[in-house]
């Protein structure tokens, strides 16, 4: 069953523990471990229907290589890739080049969400946009505290696992809205 609801979703610290990726010395990361509930969390939302894009910063060899070696690369139907597109979110053509590469206009921005751990990256690209911001509150790099308005995330989720129920209310939501949509335009 296709949701309605579209998953951008950032790597480092987010889906992949950042304290335990290797590197060689150019930096491209070799290999990576999953956070825990990680894997499982992005293999049941693939599974149960959502279109999932990945949204990140650094190379397209390093997500090659950590995604791959998981075996994980099939859960994505989009990647919007910093070192291929020359700028880091929270730049709007991160989130610009996902939707184009998915389909999507301005008027499905209300049933995208960006998933991420980084508030002025992740969250304040994600808010500038217009799409519904879901801070990922585990990452023990990042400050977790918004320090103004545009940093405030519009969901919190302290791990994995907690993604699939609120991802599965905000596709319920989106649904809800599109049923009175065409209710009330008939």
């Amino acid at each position: 069953m296709k949701r309605e609801l579209v998953v951008f979703i950032d790597s480092g610290d987010t889906l992949i523990d950042e304290s335990k990726e290797v590197k060689d010395a150019d930096g491209t990361v070799l290999s990576a471990e999953m956070i825990e509930g990680a894997r499982e969390t992005l293999i049941t939302l693939y599974e149960s229907g959502y279109t999932i894009a990945l949204v990140a910063d650094g190379t397209k060899t390093s997500f090659d290589n950590i995604y791959q070696q998981n075996g994980l690369d099939y859960c994505f139907s989009a990647k919007a890739i910093s070192g291929e597109l020359k700028q880091e979110k929270p730049a709007s053509i991160m989130f610009r080049y996902a939707m184009e590469q998915l389909g999507l206009t301005d008027d499905d921005k209300d049933r995208i969400v960006m998933i991420g751990n980084n508030l002025k990256r992740d969250i304040v690209g994600a808010n500038r946009m217009g799409i519904t911001s879901i801070l990922m509150s585990y990452s023990p790099r990042y400050v977790m505290i918004p320090e103004s308005e545009e940093e405030m995330p519009d969901y919190v989720v302290a791990e994995p696992r907690e993604l699939i129920g609120l991802l599965e209310q905000l596709d319920l939501q989106v649904k809800n809205r599109k049923v009175l949509t065409k209710t009330t335009s008939a």
